[in-house]
């Protein structure tokens, strides 16, 4: 026996049109957005039907419903299309997992935290997971360490929404979006790697012979260790 044919399902229309409005008076809109009153709808129909377009109850609840005189499958299309692109246009939230390690290097963090920061500014949510292996796990204060480094790394952007807590080898954290003021703007992270302080070349050497203690700096050798300084033996 061949499979039973479904018959598709019935149209279910929004809106009462013509000869569906059951109410013995409307209050009709005409096609250019003009208020005409109150008038009995057999009227309206007839207008409606004289311009080749049709009578749509638009608001059925108002005392008497109101009615437009429109193109009905014109005014469907638009509508369907307006909701199709809010569907498109609709950001829906994720929850993104980012992992580290309890020894995590710099240049590891700093690339994961730009990575978090990036989630976080496109309105997801950043779940932190602290991977602990063998006897690391003996030690979670180096996983919650890690954690609120990223916090402290990010808190201009991101809020605690759950604290760090332990599940089995892993320690997991929960990152939110902080919540904008109205008015005010994001600024923008520093793009490539941030530039370090770089310590100040040493002072150039005395062409006086005589040594110059001002501004000497302890942070650097002292490149006359170990040679003989003649003054010291002619005195001696």
């Amino acid at each position: 026996m061949g499979r039973r044919q479904q018959k598709p399902k019935p149209r279910v229309e929004t809106h009462r049109v013509g000869r569906r409005i059951r109410v013995k008076e409307v209050r009709v809109i005409d096609a250019n957005g003009e208020q005409l009153g109150i008038m009995l709808t057999q009227d309206a129909m007839a207008r409606a039907e004289e311009a080749n377009l049709q009578l749509v109850e638009v608001n059925p609840k108002a005392s008497p419903p109101v009615c437009k005189i429109m193109d009905y499958g014109k005014f469907k299309y638009e509508t369907a299309k307006r909701d199709r692109e809010a569907k498109k246009n609709q950001k829906t939230t994720e929850l993104k997992e980012v992992k580290f390690r309890p020894k995590t290097h710099d240049h590891d963090f700093d690339f994961k935290t730009r990575h978090i920061r990036r989630f976080l500014d496109e309105g997801d949510k950043v779940k932190l997971v602290v991977q602990f292996r063998g006897r690391e796990i003996t030690h979670p204060e180096t996983g919650r360490a890690i954690l609120e480094k990223v916090i402290r790394e990010l808190v201009d952007v991101a809020t605690v929404l759950q604290l760090a807590q332990m599940e089995g080898n892993r320690m997991n954290m929960v990152l939110a979006p902080k919540p904008q003021r109205p008015g005010t703007v994001k600024p923008k992270p520093p793009e490539g790697p941030i530039a370090r302080p770089v310590a100040p070349p040493p002072p150039p050497p005395s062409t006086d012979g005589e040594d110059d203690d001002e501004g000497y700096d302890d942070d650097f050798d002292d490149d006359t260790t170990g040679l003989d300084d003649p003054d010291a033996d002619a005195a001696n």
